[in-house]
């Protein structure tokens, strides 16, 4: 198989990418001058200022999101979640803008299906955190469990400890960031977006990675099936830049230094290998 052209593929690149789909017909859903489309049908006004606690002690999950719902509903535009447990699934299917800060740790599942509030949690969160985020912002002061953030679309899912394995599994889009070490398998059928791991990464890192990039600041175990490193630029380093001082992240890192990891593009037309190639592909 001829050797891959790094100016010749799109996602060695920063940014957004057009692809071309011959075939099939493109109808407009969006249009960006219409500005009662950047918010659902049914989302409420609300007032940042206009402040809430819940204390989460006694209350289920199925309770505790309803009343969330209902805070929204009636103009409050912060809630704080005190003694939420680690309870699973808190926080899930918020679909507009909203200051959401959790004063402790959260289960599994925590803040998925999220469409646009900002999330706080002071603690730790257990696997799928913010799985299937459309946009936002999500800050979690220490650990994540593993598949953090996965099958997100948007906003940026930020980490400032280590997260466990399949983290960025199935991502379609956005930032996920992590300030610590991130285990095997993170960027697992990764399709667009960005992950960037401050840290250390386990073995396998971006395996059948179809399409966006992943840097790494630490040490890699090993990359996964068609996984391959490129050069830095100097936009990756001034992106890199923005992105961490906007996350928060105090760290000391010589962004040129970084690993940048991008598909190799050898499982884009897998069908179409011969069964040597397949064999080398995966």
């Amino acid at each position: 198989m001829a050797g891959i052209k790094k100016s010749e593929h799109k996602s060695y690149g920063m940014g957004l990418h057009d692809e071309v789909l011959t075939g099939r017909t493109q109808q407009t859903f969006f249009n960006s001058e219409e500005a009662e489309n950047f918010f659902y049908h049914d989302a409420f006004d609300v007032d940042f200022n206009k402040r809430a606690t819940i204390d989460a002690e006694k209350l289920q999950c199925k309770e505790l999101n309803k009343k969330i719902k209902e805070l929204i509903k009636q103009g409050y535009g912060t809630i704080v979640l005190k003694n939420p447990g680690a309870k699973h699934s808190l926080g899930v299917g918020i679909l507009q803008k909203l200051n959401l800060i959790v004063e402790g740790s959260l289960g599994y599942f925590g803040v998925g299906s999220i469409d646009g509030p900002v999330v706080r949690i002071s603690g730790r969160v257990g696997w799928s955190c913010a799985e299937n985020m459309m946009s936002g912002k999500v800050v979690i002061e220490k650990n994540a469990g593993s598949c953090f953030g996965a099958a997100i679309r948007g906003g940026d899912l930020i980490c400032k400890g280590s997260v466990g394995a399949r983290s960025g599994i199935d991502m379609k889009g956005g930032t996920i960031i992590i300030g610590g070490d991130a285990g095997a398998f993170t960027g697992f059928m990764m399709q667009r977006g960005r992950i960037v791991i401050c840290g250390d990464v386990g073995a396998n890192l971006g395996d059948s990675l179809y399409d966006g990039t992943i840097f790494v600041g630490g040490k890699i175990k090993s990359l996964g099936a068609d996984a391959v490193e490129t050069e830095m630029t100097d936009l990756d380093v001034d992106w890199l830049k923005r992105k961490l001082k906007v996350a928060e992240i105090d760290r000391k890192i010589d962004f040129s230094k970084m690993t940048k990891i991008v598909s190799g593009k050898k499982l884009w037309n897998y069908d179409n290998l011969e069964p040597s190639e397949r064999k080398g592909a995966i």
